[in-house]
């Protein structure tokens, strides 16, 4: 064992500047991984913003050029380029350079902003191979380069302007970020389209000028998040075709919130502070679904809607509702720096005020819409009392409960959690050789017959009612709905494992679309995960190989140039042997699985609304847009 007597001060290392950044990215920008990736593009996008939110921008312009360069261009007021009393060096250096050096902190130069640490733009400077930043401001142009969050030149000027704004430019380090330095343009449009919503007025471009055709998009909504509701319940049967909207300013806060009820049973509630995402909602997210209980209820209870012992709740109010809560704070409060959870306690009141009156009028004003929105909440509140009772089904004290999970579930020996894996498997053919290849110490297998049903468009009575998902929750043992508790999960890893066909995928989608719809958080923990099956088995003399793509395949022949190779196309998992199985795809030393992320619910929400909703339109012009990427059909 190592001697570890000699610790003294000079063991303690003390990390100066950008320094601290390279050596723990993950600490500033989540991961180094894709969402790490495009974290960096909204940490100089939510600048621009900052700077248009304050008055002095309506346009900015993203653009991924050739070499996955990215540049973020506004017209603002252009970054100061005077020497900082401090650093004694240009403002816009010590932005770039100095951790926590940023206008957003007295709020004398912003009123609101997303950024408030003053460690966005310099974090994506010491995480860039290099970054060139270019000021328009006093009637001249400006620029600088750094490489590695170093100052590779002086600020140097390049003479007149004509107009102002900043535009910046940088790639991202490969050295940083090793996994890829790839930007996903759907990823990064989808997000200036969510920017553009939530700002009204301004308007926002991006541009892929990576290929032979450019792809570019512009948005700009004066409706803001009104129109944003509209775009998430487009192709919806509304209960109410008038928008619900409050705008309200109260001790510098202001409330923005969008409301309208659709036929579906979904909820669908995004919530923002300072144009950020707050995924896990927060004190502003609190104050709306107050108000929106108690307005309601208030409401059919003083028109006297309910009958003799029926009454709503906030889960009631909730069913088939697509709501946007977007606040702005001078000084919100994070919970972290991943900025997911709002903690201003003082917001709760003044959200639910707010939007309380704004739909205490509403009500008013409209009596027809008002019943129509109390009879779609009564009707949600009818199958809540009936999904209770069909819940009690789903309870499970100990693995041997239930006569179908008797028969289905082949549980694994160990009782720890953490350790223990459940394979979901399509049919019963795979499900036997799953069960003789296992180890059943800590791996258990769950066959399920036939397609699962689609839970896209049904409650949750209903969903109870099919035997498959059934099985499913009371394998996972956490419960469902109201009752849901991740800790009672009884394994940590939920294994999708399907056939690789056209089939398997679709039931893959099917089971994702039930985890999405009524357990989200096994897929935020990180609980799900897709099996990836090979495609193929190359056999010559005792060599084996196994390929789980075309490419993978064309590089085995490759290998044995002058051998014979006997090659096997698995179309399904019932195709082999246990032995097979088990070192393909369920032993942990080579298996290849795919964690399942819940990267961006508003992403996630339209795919699965898009690829298993009733709308055909959106589907069709999904699968007519990329036909071209399908391969190895099975038809």
């Amino acid at each position: 064992m190592e001697n570890n007597n000699n610790y003294s001060a000079s063991n303690i290392q003390i990390l100066e500047g950008l320094e601290a950044v390279r050596k723990r990215p993950g600490m500033y920008i989540g991961s180094t991984g894709p969402r790490g990736l495009h974290h960096l593009v909204w940490e100089i996008v939510d600048n621009s913003i900052d700077e248009a939110l304050a008055g002095y921008a309506d346009h900015i312009e993203v653009e991924i050029l050739p070499g996955e360069i990215i540049s973020v261009t506004d017209n603002g007021r252009g970054m100061p380029v005077d020497l900082h009393p401090k650093t004694g060096r240009p403002a816009v250096e010590t932005i770039f350079t100095v951790l926590h050096a940023g206008g957003k902190f007295d709020g004398s130069s912003y009123k609101v902003s997303g950024g408030l640490h003053g460690v966005g733009a310099s974090v994506v400077n010491a995480l860039s191979e290099w970054l060139e930043v270019t000021v328009h401001r006093n009637n001249k142009e400006y620029s600088q380069r750094y490489e590695r969050g170093i100052v590779v030149s002086d600020l140097k000027e390049y003479g007149q302007s004509n107009h102002t704004g900043s535009q910046v430019r940088f790639k991202a380090d490969p050295l940083i970020f090793t996994e890829t330095t790839v930007y996903d343009y759907e990823v990064l449009r989808s997000r200036i389209q969510q920017l553009a919503f939530l700002n009204k007025g301004i308007r926002i471009s991006i541009r892929d000028l990576r290929h032979k055709e450019p792809v570019e998009n512009v948005y700009h909504y004066e409706g803001g998040i009104k129109e944003y509701v509209e775009f998430l319940n487009r192709g919806k049967k509304l209960i109410n075709e008038s928008i619900i909207y409050c705008e309200n300013e109260k001790d510098n806060i202001q409330v923005e919130v969008a409301i309208q009820y659709n036929e579906e049973y979904n909820t669908t509630i995004y919530s923002f502070t300072n144009n950020i995402h707050t995924h896990e909602g927060g004190t502003h997210e609190e104050g709306f679904r107050m108000a929106l209980t108690r307005c309601l209820k208030k409401y059919a209870e003083d028109n006297k809607l309910l009958k003799k012992d029926e009454e709503i709740n906030n889960e009631d109010v909730r069913e088939g509702l697509t709501a946007i809560v977007s606040i702005k704070h001078p000084n919100p409060q994070f919970e972290g720096q991943t900025k997911t959870k709002l903690g201003n306690t003082e917001v709760r009141a003044i959200v639910s005020q707010s939007f309380g009156e704004s739909l205490d009028r509403y009500l008013l004003e409209n009596p027809k819409e008002a019943k129509a929105i109390i009879d779609k909440c009564l009707l949600a509140s009818r199958a809540r009392v009936a999904a209770r009772k069909a819940r009690e089904a789903t309870r499970r004290k100990s693995p041997l409960d239930g006569l179908m999970l008797n028969s289905k579930l082949a549980d694994c020996r160990c009782k720890d959690p953490s350790k223990s894996e459940m394979y979901l498997v399509e049919g019963d053919s795979a499900g036997g050789s799953a069960k003789s290849g296992r180890d059943s110490e800590y791996q258990a297998i769950l066959p399920l017959r036939g397609k699962v049903l689609n839970v896209q468009k049904v409650r949750l009575e209903r969903a109870l009612s099919n035997n498959e998902i059934l099985s499913m929750i009371q394998a996972i043992g956490t419960g469902i709905g109201e009752e849901f508790d991740i800790t009672k999960a009884r394994y940590h890893k939920i294994v999708i494992m399907t056939d690789a066909d056209v089939d398997g995928e679709h039931i893959c989608i099917l089971l994702l679309t039930f985890f999405y719809r009524f357990m989200p958080q096994l897929i935020e923990q990180g609980y799900i995960y897709v099996a990836k099956p090979p495609l193929y088995k190359a056999q010559t003399g005792k060599i084996v190989k196994y390929a789980y793509s075309d490419e993978e395949l064309e590089g085995i022949k490759a290998l044995y140039p002058d051998k014979k190779l006997d090659i096997q196309r698995y179309k399904g998992l019932g195709e082999m042997d246990p032995e097979q199985l088990w070192e393909t795809t369920m032993d942990p030393a080579y298996r290849t699985l795919v964690q399942v992320h819940l990267e961006d619910a508003y992403i996630a929400d339209q795919t699965f609304e898009m690829l298993m909703g009733e709308e055909v339109e959106p589907r069709k012009k999904f699968i007519q847009e990329n036909a071209h990427y399908a391969n190895n059909l099975d038809i």
